[in-house]
């Protein structure tokens, strides 16, 4: 079947088998490895895009599903030499160890400030109205749903929390 992907802004067209995942066409059609196959059932996190800015596994969703949404990948939201503050703040932190998980655990950790400053609640959300604290327990709660299997879950919502505040200077350096 033919498919139009509208990726990290620009139009990719697409002949894949309607069974095809977005992850598939990914990393097998496009060549962005970046977006990593983890489990392959949609509970590590490690193929999280952003579709309509929107937390999404990559996984789980057809690519004919995605067909006229604007797709964000690890590709699109920084490079090796413009890197986004949020990737600056994982290698600045060092949140990441074997680094498998941190393309999914970033592009998560766009779309979780993309519903905070939209004002969605969280389960560890103090109230439901906001504006809501980026607590080490509200960060928790909103990156569940990816798995880092070398534990750099503390260094991961630093390098979250600092993003978030704007200020490009590691916390201890501070």
């Amino acid at each position: 079947m033919q498919i139009t992907l509208n990726l990290n802004g620009t139009s990719h067209h697409l002949d894949v088998d309607p069974r095809t995942t977005l992850l598939d066409a990914l990393r097998h059609h496009l060549g962005l490895t970046g977006t990593k196959k983890g489990c392959d059932h949609g509970q590590c996190g490690s193929c999280t895009v952003l579709m309509d800015g929107r937390r999404v596994n990559a996984c789980l969703t057809l690519a004919c599903m995605v067909e006229d949404r604007d797709i964000t990948t690890i590709e699109g939201i920084g490079t090796p030499g413009h890197l986004s503050p949020l990737q600056q703040q994982f290698l600045d932190h060092d949140g990441f160890q074997c680094g498998y998980c941190t393309p999914g655990q970033i592009c998560s950790a766009a779309g979780m400030l993309e519903e905070i400053a939209a004002g969605w609640p969280s389960h560890a959300s103090e109230s439901l109205d906001g504006p809501f604290e980026l607590s080490h327990a509200e960060i928790a709660e909103r990156m569940s749903g990816n798995l880092c299997r070398c534990a750099a879950y503390t260094n991961i919502v630093a390098a979250i929390r600092q993003a978030a505040q704007g200020d490009n200077r590691r916390e201890d350096a501070a």
